[in-house]
């Protein structure tokens, strides 16, 4: 039998609920709950209507909770930066997840949209939205990406590169137009998160030491082709609370104060990375008491210079998303692996993984699961679910407990997966990518379908020997 007691390989944070059938709070989507039968339900849809009829593996999305978040986050911001007399923009990072739908209710609920890509330019499009209200990000935009974006007149391109600020001199002068940036810097704030989600220490990929802004700008203020609209930072991802904020924008208005003595600089933009629960222990900082927090910081630091509090801009992704995400997967298989002479785990096979779900492979990421078709009455067993690939870190949730009579059949559930996991997915061991569904008031549909194995075989030229390669 698989030990119930505390083992020296289960973290200290996982501690064993009273019942394993039971909804973290914060965790779950909003309108999380289980039906009289046990069943567990997403925007008023059970859990086994959606499997019977999307099949699984399925992505889950409430978009109720996705408006409702949205809304709440715009309100936040808006209400903080205009206690301080300034303004406040929200745009939605794309990365997190974007379908045309999703960027269809986060416009209707009054957010931007950030894109880093082509693709997720083109995607955004698609849906609709006005390009003006498009921001574009990136390290290595590339030239037809560039192009695309000035032809169609997004609102800003944020500058992460002096190879970068010439090619859209070039593009910009050619077509006749002005175009608004803004210029990417480091502020050597470290987030509290994992290396390859912090994004403002020097070492990295993205923008340029803040030392350099100013000749930066100087050179960028050179090219009547090119609107300064302010500065961009973003320190990383997953973070709680607002002192990496704060002290990020200090820095950042120390050299606003100075640009504005050769122009206008209308915009501070702080980027994103607001921080989500995903297990119970999580303790995300209210989006509130973040947004007040922060722009307090920045006004503060304004008043001391004595400049005016710019407006501002912040991309959040995750927070908006995130927790209106659940994935549904089937239980194929379960075992008992001995750890140690006294401790074993049970391990609960799905039919999906890190094609569906990279974060745990790629992060070390920690998610929660229950158990989705029904409630049981067996005790908490140490768990970890792992997925179908042929990889021993191919794991959805490391660490967990689940009722010790999971079997086969058996619907899973993991929470909070709305950011990240479709965005990442791939076709890992020819594996087709689960559809994307989204309920709301008790009805389903689904809003990007399943892959096939045909989609897989259409761009093999092996198989269609007379396409012609692009």
């Amino acid at each position: 039998m698989v030990s119930e007691h505390p083992a020296p390989f289960v973290p200290e944070w996982l501690v064993a609920p009273d019942d394993a059938n039971d909804l973290a709070p914060l965790v779950w989507p909003e309108s999380a709950s289980r039906t009289g039968d046990g069943v567990l339900a997403i925007g008023g849809v059970p859990a086994t209507e959606l499997a019977a009829r999307f099949g699984t593996p399925l992505y889950v999305i409430d978009e109720d909770g996705v408006r409702a978040r949205a809304r709440e986050v715009l309100a936040a911001f808006r209400s903080a930066a205009e206690a301080h007399g300034s303004r406040a923009r929200v745009y939605y990072a794309s990365k997190a997840m974007i379908t045309t739908e999703i960027v269809r209710w986060v416009r209707e609920e009054g957010l931007a949209v950030d894109v880093a890509s082509g693709g997720e330019l083109e995607i955004a499009l698609a849906a609709g939205a006005d390009p003006f209200h498009i921001g574009l990000h990136g390290n290595n935009k590339l030239p037809s990406e560039l192009e695309r974006a000035i032809e169609v007149g997004v609102g800003s391109i944020v500058i992460d590169s002096e190879i970068e600020l010439e090619r859209i001199v070039g593009i910009a002068r050619r077509r006749g137009v002005t175009q608004r940036v803004l210029l990417r810097v480091n502020t050597g704030v470290h987030a509290e998160t994992h290396d390859f989600l912090a994004t403002a220490h020097e070492d990295q990929k993205f923008g340029f030491p803040l030392a350099r802004a100013e000749d930066l700008v100087a050179r960028i203020r050179e090219h009547s082709e090119l609107e300064f609209m302010g500065l961009h930072c973003h320190i990383g991802s997953q973070i709680f609370g607002a002192s990496g904020f704060a002290e990020s924008a200090e820095r950042l208005v120390e050299v606003h104060a100075r640009l504005l003595e050769g122009g206008p600089v209308p915009v501070m933009n702080l980027g994103g990375g607001f921080g989500i629960a995903y297990t119970r222990v999580d303790d995300p900082t209210p989006i509130a008491d973040l947004a007040a927090g922060i722009v307090e910081a920045v006004a503060g630091v304004c008043v001391a210079r004595g400049i005016p509090l710019p407006n501002l801009a912040f991309e959040p992704g995750r927070t908006i998303i995130g927790r209106a995400g659940v994935t549904l997967y089937e239980v194929g298989t379960t075992k008992a692996v001995r750890v140690d002479d006294e401790h074993e785990r049970l391990y609960v096979s799905v039919d999906g993984g890190m094609s569906d779900n990279a974060r745990t492979a790629l992060y070390g990421a920690q998610y929660s699961a229950r158990i989705a078709s029904r409630v049981s009455s067996a005790g908490p067993v140490v768990s970890r679910v792992v997925g179908r690939h042929c990889e021993s870190g191919d794991i959805v949730v490391d660490h967990e407990h689940l009722p010790g009579d999971v079997a086969p059949g058996d619907l899973l559930a993991v929470p909070a997966t709305g950011a990240y996991c479709y965005s990442l997915s791939s076709n890992y061991n020819a594996v087709p990518r689960p559809p994307v569904v989204a309920v709301s008031g008790g009805s389903a549909r689904a809003i990007v379908r399943r892959e096939t194995i045909a989609d897989l075989l259409a761009r093999d030229l092996g198989v269609h020997p007379n396409e012609v390669a692009e």
